[in-house]
């Protein structure tokens, strides 16, 4: 039997990625002080590894597919196939920004203020470009967790770092001088396992499903029963995907509709429907839409 090597990213990604691999159908069993997961499926074997370094072991082939973030694959000038982009983060289901950040009483207020200064970062060589490139000479300091420290502490003049809500940067009293880089999620896969008839439709239609699940993110059905009277006026307040589906109900002169719409869309229309002469409104939650 033909296997995939998967590769999950572990930490802040780790517990969003199994829970969205969860929703599109697959069962991924952490075992404690294990970096092989076990899945609930017998053509994939699963690796755990930091999403920094997930990029490298694809394009090495250790790993046949993983997911990472935009932001490690340009840091580690990967090789490798781009096969999609998965909007989803640790919090939210947007971008997250790499930003340079300085002390809030800082005279530093621009790019070029940084001359001969000191910058603390985890994305070194990406940083390292960034600023050879804008003719900014900096020096460039490794730093392996709670950067925005090494800054407040005076260990450095200003920081690189990534930020979702910048909830973190503003609890340190820290500013935001520019914008480096948006990232998101990727699903990567190795170059020779792409090229593998099998290997590549098993990565497709995972990232079919994924994206399914993804898509059906605060989207959620909704079915009701509607007198004929009334069907054309309720069909035109409904918003849908698509068009609604329309079916009798057996020796009446009623309709069952049903549509999907976006969540949040749900506390304003039900009252309306209501008040419109719609009847056993049923909301419920979807797994994916394809």
């Amino acid at each position: 039997m033909s296997i995939l090597k998967l590769g999950i990213p572990k930490g802040s990604l780790e517990k969003a990625t199994i829970e969205l691999f969860e929703k599109s159908g697959w069962r991924i069993k952490l075992a404690s002080r294990s970096y092989f997961p076990e899945i609930d499926d017998d053509e994939l074997a699963c690796s755990i590894c930091r999403a920094q370094e997930m990029s490298r072991y694809v394009e090495q082939g250790v790993i046949d597919a993983g997911i990472t973030g935009k932001d490690w694959i340009l840091e580690n000038e990967s090789d490798v196939v781009i096969v999609e982009d998965l909007l989803y983060s640790k919090v939210s289901k947007r971008p997250t920004r790499w930003v340079v950040a300085v002390p809030g009483d800082s005279d530093i207020k621009k790019l070029e203020d940084l001359e001969g200064k000191k910058i603390a970062t985890e994305l070194v060589k990406y940083t390292r470009k960034f600023f050879a490139e804008k003719n900014i000479n900096v020096e460039i300091e490794f730093s392996w967790g709670a950067t925005e420290a090494k800054v407040v502490s005076g260990l450095a003049d200003a920081i690189v770092e990534v930020t979702e809500t910048e909830s973190t940067i503003r609890a340190h009293g820290l500013r935001i001088i520019y914008e480096m880089m948006t990232s998101n999620t990727q699903f990567i896969a190795n170059k020779i396992a792409w090229k593998e008839p099998w290997k590549r439709e098993k990565i497709e239609n995972i990232v079919l499903l994924l994206q399914g699940a993804l898509r059906a993110d605060k989207i959620v059905g909704l079915k009701m029963n509607i007198p004929a009277d009334k069907l054309d006026d309720i069909i035109s307040m409904l918003p849908s995907m698509n068009a609604p589906t329309i079916a009798n109900l057996y020796n009446t002169d009623w309709y069952s509709v049903e549509t999907v719409i976006s969540e949040h869309q749900v506390r304003e229309l039900i009252p309306k429907l209501i008040k419109s002469g719609a009847e056993g409104i049923i909301e419920y939650g979807l797994n994916k839409v394809i």
